[in-house]
């Protein structure tokens, strides 16, 4: 895979404390969380109401901010095996079919940042996960669906088993509520405050549909789209469509976008049987190709109601979390909803690897995970109005915005905005993570970040508050000089930083082993002068820390965001 570059030094890292995770939903979301959990050391039980995780859904776009965690958690090679990797989007005017601007993807996105893009049928990526959690010793519950959470959101649920209707009670450290858009957990969480969970129409509704290649093969035309490996999008007065093939070309995907008839926006089932004459009728002024593809759709068509909810004041309450669409549901004019989801699971994973202390942990993940989330939820929301332009001079100057390289920064298709695009894709929220639990880290008490501390510990912190650097980066930093002889050195002298790391709290070093320890001490004691560790030597006054817990959460690189 060319276009695949991956600099994340930290595969190996483990859990300080393994616990026991439920894992509520077996969706996108909840089994890369139960993937990345389970890979760093924890005990994760996937619990999931319906009786089979079956082959549903339609096609969905995995970005490089997604397939980059997808690899590292050893479920990429799965993805792509099934996937289908677009070369460019086609931007075509609605009643033409003329083209008005080609957006190289693939391979250009990928080698840009370092992870490629693909298009997928849920029920694929969906199967790849489940497949490789189960390979790492999830337990994968069917029939098993939550009703509530313990009052005290104190990690017990309530489990409702299928066929029998028994209740029982489960266990856990951690809640991470991966239960959808309609999440139970998120309701009870929220009317624990006082606060609304109500969603919000956008006044918008989607057709999806899959074309088996079965039913155009006396079509040239429509053969010949099935074979490319583009991305097409139609932009139409109050609607838009896109369309690509999945499955290796043997089906292809069709997301039409129309104003929601007024009977459905209350219409509590969000994906409902709708009408094919309906559908007919709304693009009938619409491009030849769409019409030809609408001709051989099914009878029956799924019509999806398009909400939007107002931002949670928090995602976590105790050992509770919730996760991908339960907090954070997003419209699909940016194609990151499954994305988000993914890096949900990768940050609370990672941060979980910095720290057994699960309220700090929750924290970190929420400090990362919340703002930008939002961030990209409002861009897709805002969206809407610029893809739905009816025809006239705002749609005339948002055709011309691809052909002005020099204004690129202020197109409002997010889609296609640089600067939007290097927000959304070439952020690293692993990277973030440390990078946020390498400041807490100064000014943490030792008892928090890692209780009982061991060798392999002390070492770890070692790397996570430098960073991760290179000993022949760090030291020379330090003010230490060290030989480029040999690589060697330069492990060992990571080993001793490491063993003096360990006796901080029990011995004094530089009496214990004379020069060579006085030698070590130094090393460290410029270590924490640098980056401000808050250890304790009983020989001396306790470190006091330069800034607060609070202001490090709430000022994470990954707020950096785009405007509007």
């Amino acid at each position: 895979m060319e276009t695949l570059r991956d600099t994340w030094p930290r595969d190996s890292r483990r859990a300080v404390k393994a616990l026991n995770i439920i894992i509520v939903g077996a969706g996108i979301g909840g089994l890369t969380s139960a993937i990345a959990l389970a890979q760093t050391g924890h005990n994760i039980t996937v619990l999931e109401r319906v009786s089979e995780i079956s082959d549903i859904g339609a096609g969905i776009q995995i970005a490089p901010n997604a397939s980059r965690i997808l690899h590292r958690l050893g479920a990429l090679q799965g993805v792509m095996e099934r996937a289908t990797v677009p070369s460019s989007l086609s931007v075509r005017g609605y009643a033409s079919d003329d083209e008005t601007t080609t957006v190289p993807l693939m391979p250009e996105t990928g080698i840009k940042y370092g992870a490629p893009m693909s298009v997928i049928h849920r029920g694929d990526l969906q199967g790849v996960l489940l497949s490789r959690a189960l390979d790492l010793g999830c337990r994968v519950l069917t029939n098993h669906k939550v009703v509530a959470v313990d009052q005290s959101f104190s990690a017990r649920v309530k489990v409702r088993m299928a066929p029998t209707a028994r209740e029982a009670w489960m266990c856990a450290d951690l809640v991470i509520a991966a239960d959808g858009v309609k999440s139970r957990v998120r309701r009870q969480m929220m009317n624990s405050r006082g606060c609304k969970d109500e969603p919000v129409p956008t006044g918008d509704a989607a057709y999806r549909l899959l074309i088996p290649r079965s039913r155009i093969l006396r079509d040239p035309l429509l053969l010949s789209m099935m074979d490319q490996n583009i991305v097409v999008r139609y932009m139409g007065p109050g609607g838009h469509v896109v369309t690509y093939p999945v499955r290796n070309g043997s089906f292809y995907n069709i997301v039409l976008l129309h104003p929601a008839k007024e009977g459905t926006l209350s219409d509590d089932a969000w994906t409902s049987k709708g009408s094919r004459d309906d559908m007919l009728q709304f693009y009938a002024a619409w491009s030849p190709v769409i019409r030809r593809w609408l001709a051989h759709s099914d009878e029956d068509v799924l019509e999806w109601v398009l909400y939007v909810y107002p931002s949670l004041p928090t995602w976590i309450q105790g050992p509770v979390a919730l996760l991908g669409d339960a907090c954070h549901p997003m419209l699909p004019y940016v194609a990151q909803g499954a994305a988000n989801a993914i890096e949900d699971a990768a940050v609370l994973a990672t941060a979980l690897t910095c720290t057994p202390n699960v309220p700090l942990a929750l924290k970190m993940y929420e400090a990362i995970r919340k703002p930008r989330a939002e961030r990209i939820a409002a861009g897709a929301t805002a969206s809407a109005r610029v893809f739905h332009l009816p025809d006239g001079p705002e749609q005339v100057a948002r055709d011309r915005w691809p052909a002005n390289p020099g204004a690129a920064a202020q197109n409002p298709d997010r889609f296609n905005n640089p600067q939007w695009q290097d927000f959304m894709w070439g952020v690293d929220v692993m990277e973030e993570t440390m990078r946020l639990w390498a400041r807490l880290a100064k000014v943490l008490p030792l008892e928090t970040c890692y209780p009982r501390i061991r060798k392999a510990y002390a070492y770890t912190l070692y790397m996570d508050i430098s960073h991760g650097w290179l000993l022949s980066q760090l030291l020379p930093r330090l003010g230490v000089g060290i030989s480029r002889r040999s690589h060697k050195m330069h492990i060992h002298i990571a080993k001793d930083i490491g063993d003096s790391l360990a006796l901080v709290r029990s011995t004094e070093c530089g009496s214990t082993h004379g020069a060579r320890g006085r030698r070590i001490c130094t090393v460290q004691e410029t270590l924490l002068l640098e980056y401000g560790a808050a250890f304790t030597r009983r020989c001396r006054a306790p470190w006091t820390p330069r800034s607060s817990t609070s202001r490090i959460l709430t000022s994470s690189a990954a707020h950096r965001q785009p405007d509007m």
